[in-house]
């Protein structure tokens, strides 16, 4: 059975980026439908779950551009498209602003800083997850209501399948809902449905060749739909290898109790972390996310362990919101402790005299102050401000811990421009074609892998799409 649908704008995901864009246009006079493939109420994406922190390479929104472009260049070392960063910058203030006047309310507060927007009310501060009637989930059920009052549809449980393309022109969009086909012609459509990090094909094409070994630090959703589709008209698309995520416990790979948090980054990068035959394998003065990335890469991604001692332990551990010291324990993860090296290796399947080398190699390092001579270097200029200095590994017990990389969401995606219009490989813009949120590139990654934030990113770019889609299919809106 198929059905003609109509609406000036249909956006492919129900998240922030895509309701964000959905009430930009809506409130301009558009007719939207907004397509996700949750068929509940309080269907699952990463922005219901999400714990709610609102920041700009950890930076206040509120910071001003200036000082939000250096924390962008700098978290990522230069590795990002000056003019998207100039645009994200600029907006920053205007759209957690507007955020406030969709009656979504914010506090004071963050996981690691306490001047950073947090939504209302938060998420309870103890592992696993807690989302419902909290955070994201009180954000969506009020912007889906917003959008309603400006006319505005959510269509649920539609998945959508192809772009409709006429002379080079995106016009639409054909989408399915069970045994139903839907077919949707409008002015424009906006790709937001959140990157493709539920998508095992992609993420063993791109981040890991086994992605079966990953713990889905998130919704479970994004399915890499809109990218696929674009690619498929010619859309180009950055650097995909990167994503954002956590070092956690090995153990939450089966216990849900220990993701989100806590999580493992800090005790990691004050110690080491070795393979399956003890080696080092990454800088772990990159901080979390990139360490996160490096296990990913291994070809055992489950076969990484964190080694450190008592010292580290009571000190970095104790580092961050839900630290891992002591939440680690009370989750029930695992924490090998023995009084030498020989013992810590036999408690965790690693080969001895491999250990003793890399932990003796790391300490001499710590004390000549000079980590170049390691393989791999380590560096000590990580711009990340809460990130853990090294620390020698020699105060008994000393300490393994089994670990996984949490994915939380893919950092490429679609090329764009600073009107999120989505860029042909050519470099031309796709007339009718828009992208924000996870399904765009261009502002984070990089050999570092700079974290620029997830939620900023989303909701000030799907204003933006929101924006340039209205003023495609209603240029008098203005």
């Amino acid at each position: 059975m198929s059905q003609d649908m109509d609406a000036d704008v249909v956006i492919v995901g129900g998240g922030l980026a895509g309701l964000a864009a959905a009430i930009t246009a809506a409130a301009g006079g558009a007719r939207v439908s907004v397509l996700e493939q949750g068929s509940e109420p309080r269907y699952l994406c990463n922005s219901r779950v999400t714990m709610g922190v609102f920041q700009i390479a950890l930076n206040d929104m509120e910071s001003g551009p200036a000082a939000l472009v250096a924390a962008i260049e700098q978290a990522t070392r230069g590795h990002v498209d000056a003019a998207l960063a100039e645009r994200y910058a600029g907006e920053a203030a205007n759209s957690i602003r507007w955020l406030r006047t969709q009656s979504i309310r914010l506090i004071r507060g963050g996981a690691a800083a306490a001047n950073l927007g947090v939504l209302s009310p938060p998420v309870p501060r103890r592992p696993g997850l807690h989302w419902e009637g909290r955070a994201g989930d009180v954000m969506l059920r009020q912007l889906t209501a917003n959008l309603e009052q400006h006319g505005g549809v959510v269509h649920r449980g539609v998945r959508a399948r192809d772009l409709v393309m006429d002379n080079g022109h995106c016009v639409g969009l054909v989408a399915t809902r069970g045994d139903e086909t839907l077919r949707w012609r409008g002015g424009a459509v906006i790709i937001a449905d959140g990157g493709f990090q539920a998508n095992p094909d992609l993420v063993r094409q791109h981040i890991s060749k086994s992605p079966e070994k990953l713990l889905q630090r998130n919704a479970g959703t994004a399915r890499g739909d809109g990218l696929q589709m674009a690619q498929a008209i010619g859309a180009g698309v950055t650097d995909l290898q990167n994503f954002y995520g956590h070092v956690q416990s090995r153990d939450a790979m089966h216990n849900a109790t220990l993701w989100p948090y806590p999580t493992m980054d800090f005790p990691v990068a004050a110690g080491i972390a070795v393979d399956e035959r003890a080696e080092r394998f990454t800088d772990e003065g990159l901080a979390g996310v990139a360490i996160a990335n490096a296990i990913a890469r291994l070809d055992n991604p489950l076969g990484a362990s964190a080694i450190f001692d008592q010292a580290i332990w009571e000190a970095s551990g104790k580092t961050y919101v839900m630290s891992a010291n002591p939440f680690l324990i009370e989750a029930g993860g695992t924490l090998l402790r023995a009084d030498t090296i020989a013992e810590l290796a036999d408690h965790a399947g690693l080969p001895r005299d491999g250990l003793a080398r890399t932990v003796a190699d790391y300490n001499n390092a710590v004390e000549a102050n000079d980590f170049s001579k390691l393989k791999p270097p380590r560096s000590l200029d990580h711009p990340h401000p809460w990130g853990s200095r090294p620390m020698p590994i020699r105060q008994p017990p000393f300490v393994a811990v089994p670990l996984c990389a949490g994915l939380t969401y893919t950092m490429g995606g679609l090329t764009i421009d600073p009107q999120a219009r989505v860029l042909h490989t050519e470099g031309h813009p796709i007339t009718g074609l828009f992208a924000a949120g996870g399904s765009i590139g261009g502002l984070e990654g990089g050999p570092y892998v700079g974290y620029t934030g997830g939620l900023a990113k989303a909701l000030v770019f799907g204003r933006i799409a929101g924006a340039s889609a209205l003023a495609l299919c209603k240029p008098n809106s203005h």
